[in-house]
């Protein structure tokens, strides 16, 4: 996903691949340049899958672009020590997270989008991704110490959820689809905010070692699933590959090494501004690309739910590092 289908760092600073909790008192320029190239990457993610639904199904391209990752990360995590032991401290309750993030960050959201961009622009279902952050607050105030919904919080929240209602709306802000595809873009939503969530929970470990890990077994979860319901793909064309082939190697294997970089020199918290980006670039390349229309009420939306997140985020966050 977009900035936050990936997870946050959890392992101590000085930790063989793992970051510091602890943002960085400056970013550097490479810093900004990678939060840009983030921004677009995973922003792009959604034009891929329109491109990939020209000769894929949905399970299939959620399938192989976990799969693709899979193997990517999982060589990178082979050479940094390998995978979280099962047998190490907490290796259990660590592998229990891997677990549910195979689910809520890859598999579910992988497939629920895929399976609603048949129907919705890649332009609404990329706007919808806005909400992730501001799904987050009633859940971490549910889940996580010291995370209260506080009124600015709850001012915020309320705020993107009424550009989340606006955006759905009875004709979904003309984004194309049924109510039950455009349901299914914040339902994806929804799985990478509990995914967040669930990430912030696990004991401390290395974020490439939790990422392939989570990433296989998804892969396994999938790839077999999508061979049963869809079948062996037949040899697609030069398009649906492209899309294909850009969905397994930049927004779901190249953004986490990008991603691990931005963190441990700048800290999560100006990572975090990706958020403010992905829906724009996806707009961008929707219109640019796809030639989809921009309906007025998608700038709505959009800033009812970025004013939202802007007004949640505390004091020392929208000021940046």
């Amino acid at each position: 996903m977009p900035g936050a289908d990936r997870p946050d760092p959890r392992e101590p600073a000085g930790g063989a691949d793992g970051v510091s909790v602890v943002a960085a008192p400056r970013a550097s320029g490479r810093d900004w340049l990678f939060l840009g190239l983030l921004g677009l990457i995973w922003g792009g993610s959604f034009l891929g899958v329109e491109l990939a639904l020209t000769g894929f199904g949905p399970l299939t391209i959620a399938a192989a672009r976990i799969a693709m990752a899979a193997l990517l990360l999982g060589a990178i995590a082979a050479m940094q020590g390998g995978l979280p032991r099962w047998s190490a401290p907490q290796g259990k309750r660590i592998w229990g997270h891997i677990l549910v993030m195979a689910l809520f960050t890859n598999a579910i959201p992988f497939c629920l989008l895929s399976w609603a961009q048949r129907e919705v622009s890649s332009g609404f279902a990329g706007i919808t991704m806005a909400a992730v952050p501001l799904m987050v607050l009633p859940l971490a105030h549910l889940m996580v110490p010291g995370e209260r919904m506080d009124t600015r919080r709850a001012v915020g929240f309320l705020t993107g959820f009424a550009g989340v209602v606006v955006l759905i709306g009875p004709d979904g802000a003309s984004g194309g689809g049924d109510a039950i595809h455009r349901i299914a873009c914040v339902a994806a939503s929804a799985c990478y905010a509990i995914g967040s969530i669930n990430t912030r929970l696990c004991p401390p470990v290395g974020l490439i070692a939790y990422s392939a890990a989570g990433l296989m077994v998804a892969a396994l979860v999938l790839v077999p699933t999508a061979l049963v319901i869809e079948g062996v793909p037949a040899l697609p064309g030069l398009t649906a590959f492209g899309g294909l082939l850009y969905l397994g190697l930049l927004p779901t294997a190249l953004a986490t090494w990008m991603l691990v970089s931005v963190t441990r020199s700048a800290g999560p918290s100006f990572l975090s501004l990706v958020n403010y980006q992905v829906p724009i670039w996806a707009v961008l390349l929707g219109v640019t690309v796809l030639g989809e229309a921009v309906p007025p009420t998608f700038a709505l939306a959009l800033l009812l739910i970025v004013a939202g997140l802007a007004v949640s985020r505390p004091r020392a966050q929208r000021l940046g590092p």
